[in-house]
């Protein structure tokens, strides 16, 4: 099958990502500096000014040999990220970064601050493989996955915005992270894993951000969520089902031609089994095409008995797409109909709407201004 062979199989990459402290385990990170002849107890000075000063410039550290400044910035501390530009709405609650990276390509993060919490919703892609037709993201295809440093680069920035107080209300600490960027993360396991424990790690090793305060989402990669079982992490998992049945499933999300709703329910009750922690459902309400009201008593009847949460998220639609959000009043029976089989739901909030708030719209809308000479 031509269309799963992008789910697994990258592009190939045309320049490599520079080595980056945040791809090593602690135990690398001290080979690496034995062999360049950089004592250990400067392990954990890079360590410390990268995650718990957010500070990636060795040239700025005062407590740091000069001499020894430029092989940490090249060796551990190479610039993975950079900014191209951030729109905000919500009253400057909510902020989309746009990032290009070494190799000329583009990323996005969003960053949310709410009154109990402040959370960035990172990539782990550029672009994604999975083909979901109302995804803009999946639309653009796979360019290449991203290195655990890429995707622990967009975690501290958005700390140090945080830090910062780039947000309104003053400095607040980063809290939450969702793994719901640009990309599939489980076809990206290992350098999502290893940004995982980066999160987890207690300083000034890693960011330490509880598990429990993760997400990683998935549209169903079997394999991957049985992986993730196997952890030991208390991360939520995250589901994109989008229809309870296989038939339209099929064509909403191409990789269940392969895992089946059945399969990808039961890989998710096993991690709920495993680890004790409910699982998300994300259903997105597309006008006339999911959002009818036998869909919601199949998808009712689907989850009743399970440890599941449904999570509604009205469609953001991308331009000039045939998709839309559902009918309020559609949106309003489906809820209902899942409240009476007992299935606790919400409906997301709607943020980052007016700021082309859909993964992969912003970066699809700039690739022409940035253009794409290096690449």
């Amino acid at each position: 099958m031509s269309e799963l062979k992008l789910v697994f199989d990258e592009p190939k990459q045309r320049k490599k990502a520079p080595s980056h402290l945040a791809d090593l385990t602690i135990e690398e990170r001290l080979e690496r500096a034995r062999d360049l002849g950089i004592p250990a107890f400067r392990v954990n000075q890079i360590a410390t000014h990268y995650f718990t000063h957010y500070n990636d410039d060795p040239m700025s550290w005062s407590d740091f040999p000069k001499s020894l400044r430029e092989v940490v910035k090249s060796e551990f501390l190479p610039t993975l990220i950079t900014l191209v530009r951030s729109i905000t709405c919500d009253n400057g609650l909510t902020r989309k970064d746009l990032w290009r990276l070494h190799d000329g390509v583009l990323v996005e993060s969003v960053l949310m601050r709410y009154p109990e919490r402040t959370t960035v919703c990172i990539s782990s892609q550029a672009g994604c493989g999975m083909n979901c037709p109302f995804c803009a993201t999946g639309q653009a295809g796979l360019t290449r996955n991203l290195t655990a440093g890429e995707i622990t680069a967009q975690l501290v920035a958005a700390a140090k915005a945080c830090a910062d107080g780039e947000l309104p209300g003053g400095p607040t600490r980063l809290s939450n992270v969702v793994y719901m960027g640009m990309g599939e993360p489980l076809a990206n396991y290992n350098a999502v894993m290893r940004s995982v424990r980066n999160i987890v790690t207690p300083k000034p090793d890693g960011l330490e951000i509880g598990a429990r305060s993760i997400t990683i989402s998935t549209v169903g990669l079997v394999n991957g969520i049985e992986k993730l079982t196997q952890e030991g992490l208390q991360v939520r998992l995250a589901v994109s089902l989008h229809t309870p049945d296989d038939e339209l499933r099929d064509s909403l999300v191409p990789i269940n031609s392969r895992w089946k709703v059945g399969e990808v329910l039961a890989a998710a009750d096993r991690y709920a089994d495993k680890t004790g922690r409910r699982y998300s459902i994300e259903y997105a309400l597309i006008r006339d095409i999911n959002d009818q009201a036998f869909r919601a008593d199949l998808l009712g009847k689907l989850l009743k008995n399970r440890h599941a949460h449904v999570n509604l998220i009205p469609l953001n639609p991308t331009p000039g797409s045939k998709w839309t959000a559902s009918r309020k009043e559609d949106e309003r029976e489906f809820l209902r109909i899942l409240e009476n089989y007992g299935v606790p739901v919400t409906v997301r909030d709607t943020r980052g709407r007016e700021i082309d708030g859909a993964c992969g719209q912003l970066a699809a809308a700039s690739t022409d201004l940035i253009g794409e000479s290096s690449i």
